[in-house]
């Protein structure tokens, strides 16, 4: 279950995307994931997914 508190998502978040997943893309497939939510939680409090980086930021 993913955190509610968008900063929280976004601690979660990043913290697959490091060490788990090679993109957003494949984050999103393997835990069932809507991406445009996922995308509009963080853009809320100004976060946005950065694929050089491979993380929100």
């Amino acid at each position: 279950m993913l955190p509610k508190d968008p900063a929280m998502l976004l601690s979660f978040v990043n913290m697959k995307l490091r060490d788990y997943y090679k993109d957003i893309d494949a984050l999103c497939q393997d835990m069932e994931l809507d991406k445009k939510e996922l995308e509009q939680s963080l853009a809320s409090i100004d976060y946005h997914y950065n694929k050089e980086r491979n993380q929100f930021v």
